[in-house]
């Protein structure tokens, strides 16, 4: 069971975890825990940081630590109703508030803040998380130990921000955290691992995610869970049309293109254990816990509902290149793509027409403009005539694995638009059928997402 930030916000909400991880224990499961840090305190940690490199005042560095020091004692008096096991948190607390404060002001001196210091920086978030809900299940009589992602065994590459699990993480994990299964719930800082070396790595985004599927996969689990403030995975965005529903199943595919396509809930990595040791993942409302959540599944057979949901990108941008030089011309694809790497431009979308006379990008919109002057820059020889750019534009994904080899689902999708004056200005479609997306004005977005989230039914999903 992963427990996300908002879950764990304060001291309160890790109180309610812990009652919540025990009357499931208490039913005869053998669980683990991993925890986030409590809600702001990341983002706290690398603003302080990136302050200290950039300014060296000690003064302010000595402020944050008592204010995270008083936050975390707060959080620990709120979580454990024991006197003894609340003097023994906040021992581990100070102490490990003492090793940031040092590190901190190592930072003010040095005037500079490599990729290792951020991953070592924010790991405190979760080791200071971690043993005060380790506390509230002790005062609630349940046996708990804590451990960092690296004491629980997850090794890393040394892509500090974004590093991968090796291997023997999976013969570590089941070898440290299997033996204590029916004795006490373990809980893991999510987000955090260690190298070879031992240093510490961060896993990048969707974290703790990633580290609760690492532990399921190890474990040979019978499900994953992974607790948030949402009631599962949506048809929609309820901010948008609020028709829409929790989906009560939905495979892996489906889960992964929602991802790449706006949805928050899931990041397409965090699931990927799961999905190569086929170990369904459930998503659950922490403050709605009698609802069933989500179930993402291996199971890609057609149901009833061709369609699952229908999700938006914004803050893209559309690139347009084009020129009769291009045509026949063979490695334009492979050098727009190339170049656009190299320049570290995220794409979100492509599509290109069978005239091979221009292709067409959606990138993240602050990518834009070095997309763009990565462009020019390599064809300055004539091939490429023009390079558009059009920032009010937004991405709308289709999604469903009953569409494959459904006949008249495009149909369907682009006539609705047509009939609702959504103007569509690029479409893309993926050889697996799973996903129909296009571009369309940032100001019909909207009415794009509530046609067809309505042309579909979505809000009659069981």
């Amino acid at each position: 069971m992963k427990f996300g930030g908002t879950s764990v916000g304060d001291g309160v909400r890790m109180r309610h975890v812990a009652e919540l991880a025990k009357e499931y224990r208490d039913r005869g499961n053998e669980i683990v825990l991993v925890t986030s840090a409590l809600g702001g305190i990341t983002d706290a940690l690398l603003k302080n940081a990136c302050e200290a490199s950039e300014t060296g005042k000690t003064s302010s560095v000595n402020e944050f630590i008592a204010d995270l020091k008083e936050k975390h004692h707060k959080a620990a008096r709120e979580a454990i109703n024991s006197t003894e096991i609340l003097e023994n948190v906040n021992a581990e607390i100070d102490l490990r508030i003492e090793e940031l404060e040092k590190a901190l002001i190592g930072i003010c001196y040095l005037g500079e803040l490599t990729m290792r210091s951020v991953d070592y920086i924010s790991s405190y978030g979760e080791r200071l998380a971690a043993p005060i809900l380790c506390g509230s299940l002790q005062s609630l009589g349940v046996s708990s130990r804590s451990f960092t992602g690296g004491e629980a065994g997850i090794v890393t590459t040394d892509e500090y921000g974004n590093a991968k699990p090796l291997d023997v993480t999976y013969s570590l994990v089941k070898e440290r955290l299997e033996p204590l299964l029916n004795e006490c719930i373990p809980v893991v800082c999510g987000f955090i691992a260690e190298n070879e070396a031992g240093i510490i790595t961060t896993l990048g985004r969707g974290g703790s995610d990633f580290t609760a599927s690492i532990i399921g996969a190890a474990l040979k689990a019978n499900e994953i869970w992974l607790w948030k403030e949402v009631d599962g995975i949506m048809t929609t965005d309820p901010a948008i049309v609020p028709e829409a529903r929790p989906i009560p199943v939905i495979s892996y595919i489906e889960a992964m293109e929602l991802s790449y396509f706006g949805a928050k809930v899931l990041h397409p990595r965090a699931i990927e254990p799961a999905i190569r040791h086929r170990i369904p993942v459930r998503v659950k409302n922490t403050f709605h816990p009698e609802l069933a959540g989500t179930l993402v599944v291996k199971d890609e057979k057609k149901s009833r509902d061709i369609v699952k949901a229908v999700t938006v990108i914004k803050k893209v941008a559309l690139i347009n290149i084009s020129g009769a030089g291009m045509v026949g011309t063979i490695g334009v694809a492979a050098r727009v793509f190339t170049t656009l790497a190299n320049a570290g431009v995220n794409i979100v979308m492509i599509s290109q027409g069978s005239s091979e006379a221009n292709i067409s990008i959606v990138v993240d919109e602050a990518h834009l403009d070095k997309a763009v002057k990565a462009i020019k820059a390599e064809f300055k020889n004539g091939i490429i005539r023009e390079v558009t750019q059009d920032r009010n534009i937004a991405v709308v994904a289709v999604v469903g694995a009953g569409m494959a080899n459904t006949p008249g689902v495009a149909g369907r999708v682009f006539g609705a638009l047509g009939s609702a004056q959504v103007n569509v200005i690029m479409i893309s479609q993926g050889s697996s059928q799973h996903n129909i997306s296009f571009a369309v004005s940032e100001e019909t977005a909207k009415k794009a997402v509530e046609v067809l989230h309505r042309e579909f039914g979505l809000e009659h999903q069981k």
